[in-house]
């Protein structure tokens, strides 16, 4: 195991001989008390607004739970340095002070790492990675919390919840489109985690949560910042993404948004921040529009983008991936092309002729890629998109050997080896064709078959795709 006294003096830092001020500040004062500058420990004390909801948090199976899924999805360290490998070890070590901190308010998170992700559009796509212990207690926090608010969610939202997914959602806006519900309000929240109102977001936690320590520790995470290049600086606003917790804390705030659908019987579906709503007429839809907009603006407190939002029919716009399309037996799915270009992309870059060196790494590497990729977009009618992947993948992978195979006589050899006349493969190792154009030569489709490709190891997409739908 790795020092990790480093970590252990930066918490020291924050651990000493005080308990945490704790600023929870609810709202709608008349039903919800407002608390500041008073420890856990006080309230505790006078017995108010308490539960034993955080003893449920720090008991010792759900936090081993807890470990056993953050060591499972592994994930890049924190700012402490101190990586998943090494948490059992400290938490062998440090496991019951850590305890006592969460159960005292004695505890306090350190800032999440700011990393960016490239996003399609050329912007990115800011993450926040905790530390694998704020992991580990975030995750506690989840799972006592899950249930209880599992029972107050829509059915018509299936981000983040369990037994529900991106196919249950799409699903669903099938049938809806097919029920007669053929104009869609696609809207967009602009930068939703990174704007979520704290003290919005508390009290509507505060409704079914009444545990004070609970949620200032919930408050702590979200006050906690973020270090980027060095600096540490706060966090007023936000969710940051990248949190075992921040999931839950969205569908807490977008219910809202959800039970104000329900109530209006508009047909939604909703998944994590990616909200359609169907309705039968354009009218409809832009009425729709500029009401909801309103809603979640004045009473959620976020921000609409009306650039990316739009009225219009589903089967020109993206959702989860997939785009849709009229038959006379109705709606059905297909692979929007932006996601069709993104997964060539991958492809590509796994069959870059100049980055190949070992082809049964590549051909289990895109093995993997294809799987995933087409479990995912299964539902699609896409077996043209598969039949062309797969011409197109087996040009690249014989542009790889032919690369690979560099001199003129290793060329030569190969081809003759693989059945080629001398003559021929004579002539076409001397060849001054790109690559690119002699992978789709007769002698190299004669000598490289699809046959032999497959048996070397080149997955069909065609058959895998036929083979799941």
């Amino acid at each position: 195991m790795k020092e990790t006294k480093k970590y252990v003096e930066s918490r020291q830092l924050h651990i000493e001989d005080f308990v945490r001020e704790s600023k929870v500040e609810l709202e709608d004062s008349g039903k919800v008390p407002s608390i500041s500058s008073t420890s856990d420990r006080e309230q505790n004390d006078r017995n108010v607004y308490t539960s034993n909801l955080l003893k449920k948090v720090i008991n010792r199976d759900n936090m081993e739970e807890a470990v056993k899924r953050v060591m499972k999805n592994k994930g890049s360290h924190g700012v402490d340095g101190l990586t998943t490998d090494e948490l059992q070890s400290y938490l062998e070590e440090n496991g019951r002070k850590l305890q006592q901190s969460l159960l005292d308010g004695t505890y306090e998170p350190l800032p999440v790492r700011r990393v960016e992700i490239p996003k399609d559009n050329g912007k990115k796509r800011l993450l926040g990675i905790p530390t694998v212990v704020d992991r580990v207690v975030q995750q506690s926090i989840a799972q006592v919390l899950n249930p209880i608010f599992e029972k107050t969610f829509s059915d018509n939202s299936f981000g983040f919840r369990p037994g529900r997914s991106a196919h249950g959602a799409l699903i669903r806006s099938q049938e809806y489109m097919n029920e007669g519900y053929k104009w869609l309000v696609d809207i967009d929240l602009a930068s939703y985690f990174d704007t979520v109102n704290h003290d919005k977001l508390i009290g509507l936690i505060y409704k079914e949560v009444k545990d004070i320590s609970t949620i200032s520790l919930i408050r702590k995470y979200l006050n906690a910042g973020v270090m980027a290049n060095g600096l540490v600086t706060s966090t007023n606003v936000g969710v940051p993404q990248g949190g075992n917790l921040s999931p839950l804390l969205s569908n807490i705030m977008l219910n809202e948004l959800d039970k104000e659908l329900t109530k209006r019987n508009l047909k939604f579906v909703r998944y994590a921040d990616d909200c359609n709503i169907y309705v039968k007429s354009e009218r409809a839809a832009e009425r729709v529009m500029k009401s909801i907009t309103k809603f979640i603006e004045g009473n959620l407190k976020l921000k609409v983008n009306a650039d990316k939002s739009k009225v219009d029919r589903p089967w020109r716009c993206k959702f989860l991936g997939y785009s849709f399309y009229q038959t006379k037996d109705g709606i059905k799915f297909r692979v929007h092309e932006k996601s069709a270009k993104k997964f060539r992309e991958k492809l590509k870059n796994l069959t870059n002729r100049n980055k190949v060196k070992n082809i049964n790494y590549t051909y289990d590497k895109i093995k993997i890629t294809v799987v995933g990729w087409i479990n995912y977009f299964k539902l699609a009618d896409m077996k043209s998109l598969m039949r062309n992947t797969d011409e197109w993948l087996r040009r690249r992978i014989r542009t790889c050997y032919w690369k690979q195979w560099k001199k003129i006589s290793t060329k030569y050899k190969n081809l003759k080896k693989l059945g080629i006349p001398e003559d021929k493969a004579w002539q076409y190792a001397n060849t001054r064709k790109s690559y690119w154009r002699t992978a789709k030569s007769p002698i190299l489709h004669r000598s490289i078959t699809n046959a032999k490709l497959e048996k070397a190891g080149l997955v069909s997409l065609l058959k895998i795709y036929t083979s799941k739908c």
